[in-house]
């Protein structure tokens, strides 16, 4: 792939699950308002569009709007970490470049952070339908400790199992009380889980929200374990988002 690789636009969600590109790295910026959210968006989609596509390592790039109005997510899979650096360190069509230019269009805009992330499991025990909603829950843990964010998901995705039937990492179907997918990425300085949730709509996850308090499935034991699990310092941030943009590169 050269350097003058097109962009595409996508019109589909990125398959978080898929066999490449298992580094993810997933950041937040704040924009104020719905107006100026709707600008940063449209900056984004200009910046890109107008662009070669800017490395070989870089998988795809997806931007989604957040629920509140303000927020904007991005979704980024990498081949590896030196593919990113040099996208970061690119002049003349990397990192700088880009953000230049959209906040030449919408000035104030406030990154709130980067998480560098590696997918660990998925489970998709509902797959099969399209997502409407895409909620992102963060736990935060106690210092960097791979092992615990491992086990932490796997309690997680044991709880799941047990509230909607066992399906684990396999597919399935039938009804999951509208979550489809949850992705569970681990940050790869041993602090943080992401868990990227597919849900068929925003208000099946307000749904959830309110018949269950806490957003799970039911109180029971699992769950509980969840809720309980040591060295967890905070798992209650929860954002929802719907898809925006999606670029890929030229296959031709």
């Amino acid at each position: 792939m050269s350097a003058a690789t097109t962009t595409l636009s996508a019109t589909t969600l990125p398959d978080p699950a898929g066999d490449e590109g298992r580094l993810t790295f997933i950041s937040t910026w704040s924009t104020g308002s719905p107006e100026r959210q709707r600008a940063t968006l449209d900056a984004i989609a200009r910046a890109w569009q107008t662009r070669a596509w800017p490395h070989e390592g870089l998988l795809s790039y997806t931007v989604y709007a957040g629920a509140d109005g303000s927020t904007v997510l991005h979704h980024s899979r990498w081949r590896d970490e030196a593919a990113y650096q040099d996208f970061f360190a690119s002049r003349a069509n990397g990192r700088d470049a880009r953000n230049a230019e959209i906040d030449a269009a919408v000035p104030g805009i406030e990154r709130l952070g980067l998480d560098k992330t590696e997918l660990y499991r998925s489970w998709t025990g509902g797959a099969g339908r399209e997502a409407g909603a895409i909620v992102i829950v963060q736990a935060d843990f106690e210092g960097p400790d791979p092992d615990r964010q491992r086990a932490w998901v796997d309690a997680v995705v044991d709880a799941l199992d047990g509230a909607f039937g066992g399906n684990g990492d396999a597919g399935g179907s039938g009804d999951k009380g509208g979550l489809l997918a949850a992705h569970f990425h681990v940050s790869t300085d041993g602090t943080r889980v992401l868990n990227y949730a597919e849900w068929e709509s925003e208000q099946a996850h307000i749904d959830a929200l309110a018949a269950a308090g806490a957003g799970t499935a039911d109180p029971g034991p699992k769950w509980r374990r969840v809720r309980e699990f040591p060295g967890v310092t905070g798992d209650d941030t929860v954002a929802r988002y719907r898809f925006a943009y999606r670029f890929v590169p030229s296959r031709a």
